[in-house]
């Protein structure tokens, strides 16, 4: 139990309090994006869904992508160069969906609740954005692919989700003595009762 405490404790610190001579300046987060969850784990969960559906439509739209970009050079530019972005997107997205699924991953776990079907939901509502390729002409869906970008409030908050519920997750541990090592912060050892 003394674990949970701690845990607890370490959330509401005051950063004055705890010797900072001010609190760090926030800085704004960046809007939610339309349609998406306000909770992290929901949130989380629909950036996996729309990022996904990005994902997904790779193999179909690069035909098209390749066509676009052959035929609107700009000067100087080199296609092999321009196509690589997209290559590199893609590796970023697939490491981007990787953070997700832990964050998921260790929220479900740290929850006394039951919370993959909500999960489930906000990933089909994200991936449901992507719904709409199916009825549009090749050269839309592409231009709508290309000029996409991941949501700027994903990754932070996969990042913070991950690291809260394993703190949480810790906590709710019967097992567990002490808080991580990298906490600051160690729970001491429950003694039995002498008889």
């Amino acid at each position: 139990m003394s674990a949970l405490f701690l845990a607890l404790a370490l959330f509401a610190q005051d950063p004055v309090a705890a010797g900072a001579s001010e609190p760090a300046p926030q800085a704004a987060e960046p809007p939610y994006p339309p349609g998406a969850p306000h909770d992290d784990y929901g949130l989380v969960s629909w950036c996996h869904g729309a990022l996904t559906g990005y994902l997904d439509l790779h193999d179909q739209v690069m035909p098209e992508v390749t066509r676009i970009e052959t035929t609107y050079r700009a000067p100087g530019s080199s296609l092999k160069e321009d196509l690589k972005v997209y290559a590199d997107m893609q590796k970023q997205s697939r490491q981007d969906l990787k953070l997700f699924a832990r964050a998921m991953e260790a929220a479900e776990r740290a929850s006394i609740k039951p919370i993959n079907t909500l999960g489930g939901a906000a990933v089909q509502r994200g991936r449901s954005g992507w719904a709409a390729a199916a009825n549009l002409p090749k050269a839309r869906v592409a231009q709508e692919w290309m000029s996409w970008s991941l949501p700027a409030r994903c990754v932070p908050t996969a990042t913070r989700l991950e690291k809260q519920a394993k703190l949480l997750g810790a906590a709710f541990d019967p097992g567990v003595e002490a808080l991580p090592a990298d906490s600051g912060v160690t729970a001491a050892a429950e003694t039995p009762a002498n008889p």
